[in-house]
């Protein structure tokens, strides 16, 4: 079972399920869970190389954070990624990347409450603003 079916499993029986954008998040953690992509910084350090530091530095940052366009996030996340993650939340891949550029900046804030990346304990923070934000 992997961390997506399990963050589902958890907060589907508390909420009759999640909606595609709890599903996309959840892929989100789950895609950058690996120790091969990295955690959280994995996921930082991917639009960052895509020239788009500024924009999630702001997500980090205790200001206020930069928006980011679907076509941003298809370029910082891959197209392939956009793509197994609308898949797994049963959206297309235009749904998807326009979920994720409307949610990934608070997602990223609020698992960056310090305005530090802290690799400890962000699965947990995650699923709590899942559960808060997508399961009402």
């Amino acid at each position: 079972m992997g961390i997506l079916d399990d963050i589902t499993g958890k907060l589907g029986g508390l909420t009759g399920g999640l909606d595609a954008k709890g599903k996309l998040l959840g892929g989100v953690m789950e895609m950058f869970s690996g120790r091969e992509s990295g955690g959280l910084q994995g996921l930082i350090g991917s639009f960052q190389q895509k020239g788009m530091g500024d924009i999630v530095s702001s997500w980090v940052g205790r200001g206020e954070n930069k928006p980011i366009s679907p076509d941003q996030v298809r370029e910082g996340l891959g197209n392939d990624k956009v793509r197994d993650l609308a898949a797994k939340a049963g959206v297309s891949e235009d749904e998807a990347a326009g979920h994720l550029s409307s949610h990934l900046p608070d997602f990223v804030d609020k698992l960056t409450p310090d305005g530090n990346v802290q690799e400890g304990g962000w699965m947990e923070k995650g699923m709590e603003f899942i559960k808060g934000r997508f399961s009402r």
